[in-house]
């Protein structure tokens, strides 16, 4: 292969349905600019528009009523409502692509829709979009509409479908290849056959010489490996290549030759490196040997290849990710919770954009801290992070942009936003963050300013041991002042919660779950998901288990996936007791419920009286903040326009005395400070070197050091003077 090959890279079924996931556009984007032809398909989006079209639905349901199958009674009730689910299917499909709203008012108030089992739970449905409007309704009840009949075509055609994890039991901690071999030995389901349907089309639109998937969770394994067997008969010059999430931490000790009658190459950690590398060994240009972290078979031995001496691809230089051939106007805003903050991740559509490379942190015993996509931190400038931010926006025409690092660093996050507002850049963001005392109320304002939106966060355990243990470098009340800054900044919080963690006790979980109700209670967080606690192999706890109270128990290492590790906690309790109560509580907080409730009310079984003060976290969030002369190398910065100046001269005493009216005209209301001239004069200077146009950053030593000395009281008492507290409220910030 002498040419540059072309290249097809595959996001297999299923990961979102509102946007696009972005490594194939990131790796497009990069290949491009090397000056590869490449294209690329998420074939996600495409099965789910394929199978619920007017024409797919009828396949399915005709597949359906000539197979054998024990139908329950749901299921029935469905097919009985067959051409009500006909007629139906594609005004749908339509709404929730946003392209036809005047459907809301039939889909929210009329029997529009035919109900199945999923409609059940929508009791409290008035109240949830008694505020937030009829297109959010619709919008909520078309949700359930879809799952009912994915409930149908998982009880049927495709026990393995499902809108975000198809087929995922297959992948989940599968150490040995068997189960996912005999699923692909299997004749292709109907949802496999459109899938391939779907695959020849692209094979024959873009004759690629190369295919890669990206794999990023479990449920993206088995669409992935149907597919690249279906290439290897049809088509067996094709080379395969796979890479992503899933390989990064499951396959690092790929042993398993089966895998490779499918995929000739299996890469690990960042693409472009490996790509590049791989592209120029194809075209004759680079040996075998020479390759970076890359899997190949030879012989019948699996073999892992990274000769390659090149260092890794900085992140400034990976380019703008590349969401052209991608249907984006064809993606479904869904919304299965109700949730304002919960529903971020199934509706609306996001750019998705890294801000850095890795994890600034990187000491959280539980997570794979030393596989590269956690560990090697690297940060682009915030220039060049503006730049493909506008180029995204030009090329997708949409604003929204979903940052998806690890935890986005502040620093780095402060510059982005001054140079979004520098640029007069409108985007609406959020992202992951941790909840670190660096991000104070000022940052937090900064960060509203620029569009941010909301950010999530990993309290996980809300134990101070538990959090000192998991070296999570947070503490319970400084979690509360930083989601309360947020919360006041007008940002929604969503805290990632942990329980089942090593030696964690009844006693601590149930005291966790009395911080987590305090945190609803008060209102600096408005979402939050349970995680059991699972031990990995890549992360400190898997690596020294002992040193956390804990024993291995198992799986045994296969020859393919190892990265879950069972685990004895004898300390510890029965965490598997727990999990319901916790869901439904949590489930409740979210809606603003049963928040004065005793915690022993969610539970069957008889719990521990919480430990903790009812106060907590109300005392957190009322402790006073560090008074503004304590920071003098902080950064002054005015987020406000340029006030006018109204000089007037009064008599007092016999006095002559020249006053300053600073008028300050917002978008919202106009505010005044009323001023001696002196310290107007001073002020209308300051500020107009404090706005983010100005590329140098104004300390406060600095203003002190200008601070006017005929201004009749000293700079640390006109920090306490009512012009000062009026300009910190309205946007001057010290960050």
């Amino acid at each position: 292969m002498e040419k540059k090959p072309t290249i097809l890279l595959i996001t297999p079924p299923l990961t979102q349905l509102n946007t696009p996931y972005p490594a194939t556009a990131y790796l497009k984007g990069f290949l491009k600019g090397r000056g590869y032809e490449v294209v690329q398909a998420d074939m996600g989006i495409e099965l789910v528009l394929r199978m619920f079209s007017r024409k797919g639905l009828r396949r399915i349901f005709e597949a359906i009523e000539q197979g054998n199958y024990e139908l329950s009674d749901n299921s029935l009730r469905i097919l009985h409502l067959k051409r009500d689910y006909l007629n139906t299917i594609e005004p749908v499909i339509r709404f929730l692509q946003n392209k036809d709203h005047t459907l809301a008012q039939q889909i929210s108030y009329s029997r529009f829709l035919p109900e199945a089992s999923r409609f059940d739970q929508v009791e409290d449905i008035d109240w949830a979009f008694g505020s937030m409007g009829i297109t959010d309704r619709a919008r909520y009840l078309a949700t359930l509409y879809l799952e009912d009949l994915g409930d149908l075509i998982k009880e049927t055609i495709s026990p393995y479908f499902a809108f975000s994890r198809y087929a995922e039991k297959l992948a989940l901690s599968a150490t040995s290849f068997n189960p996912l071999e005999e699923a692909l030995q299997e004749a292709p389901s109907l949802v496999d056959l459109m899938l391939l349907e779907l695959l020849e089309e692209h094979l024959q639109a873009a004759q690629p010489d190369v295919v890669g998937f990206s794999i990023p969770f479990p449920g993206n394994l088995y669409g992935g490996l149907r597919m690249a067997k279906y290439i290897k008969e049809k088509n067996p010059s094709i080379r395969t290549a796979m890479g992503g999430g899933y390989p990064n931490t499951e396959l690092r000790s790929l042993r398993e030759p089966r895998l490779f009658k499918y995929i000739d190459f299996v890469t690990l950690d960042d693409g472009e490196g490996p790509w590049l590398k791989l592209l120029e060994h194809l075209q004759g240009e680079r040996e075998a040997e020479k390759l970076q972290r890359t899997f190949i078979l030879a012989g019948e031995e699996v073999r892992y290849v990274n000769g390659c001496t090149d260092p890794d691809i900085p992140h400034a230089e990976v380019g703008t990710p590349d969401y052209s051939d991608l249907p984006l106007p064809d993606y479904l805003s869904v919304i299965d919770v109700i949730n304002p903050m919960h529903r971020l991740w199934s509706d609306g559509r996001w750019n998705k954009l890294t801000i850095a490379h890795g994890c600034y942190w990187k000491r959280c015993s539980f997570c794979d801290v030393t596989l590269d996509y956690i560990n090697r931190y690297d940060v682009a400038p915030a220039t060049l992070l503006v730049d493909r931010v506008e180029q995204i926006i030009a090329q997708t025409g949409q604003t929204g942009f979903h940052f998806v690092d690890e935890a986005a660093p502040p620093a780095p996050l402060r510059d982005m936003a001054i140079e979004l507002i520098r640029r007069g850049v409108k985007i609406s963001w959020w992202g992951n963050i941790r909840f670190e005392k660096t991000f104070t109320p000022d940052l937090c304002r900064l960060l509203a300013a620029s569009g941010c939106i909301a950010v999530s966060g990993g309290l996980e355990v809300a134990s101070d041991r538990l959090l000192q243990l998991m070296a999570k470098g947070v503490s319970i009340e400084q979690v509360a002042r930083v989601t309360d800054s947020f919360t006041q900044a007008g940002i929604m919080v969503h805290a990632y919660l942990m329980y089942g963690f090593p030696t964690q006790t009844a006693q601590e979980t149930i005291d966790s779950l009395e911080v987590v109700r305090q945190l609803f209670e008060t209102g600096v967080i408005q979402s939050g998901y349970w995680h059991r606690f699972s031990m990995t192999a890549h992360s400190p706890i898997g690596k020294e288990p002992e040193k956390y109270g804990v024993v291995k128990v198992g799986p045994p290492e296969g020859d393919f996936a190892n990265n879950d590790l069972w685990h004895d906690d004898p300390r510890g309790t029965d965490h598997s007791m727990f999990g319901e109560g916790l869901s439904k509580a949590l489930y409740n907080y979210m809606h603003g419920i049963g928040l004065e409730e005793p915690l022993s009310f969610w539970f069957d079984f008889k719990v521990p009286r919480t430990t903790e003060k009812p106060s907590l976290i109300a005392e957190a969030i009322s402790a006073p903040h560090r008074p503004d002369s304590t920071r003098p190398n902080a950064r002054v910065l005015w987020l406000g326009n340029t006030p006018a100046v109204d000089f007037t001269m009064m008599a007092k005493k016999g006095q002559t005395i020249e006053r300053c009216l600073l008028t300050f005209f917002e978008k919202g209301e106009d505010f005044q400070v009323k001023t001696t001239a002196t310290i107007g004069q001073w002020l209308f200077e300051v500020l107009q070197k404090a706005t983010p146009d100005n590329p140098e950053a104004i300390t406060l030593k600095q203003l002190e050091a200008s601070f006017p000395a005929e201004a009749h009281l000293s700079f640390a008492e006109f920090l306490s003077s009512p012009s000062w507290f009026d300009l910190r409220e309205k946007g001057l910030l010290l960050l």
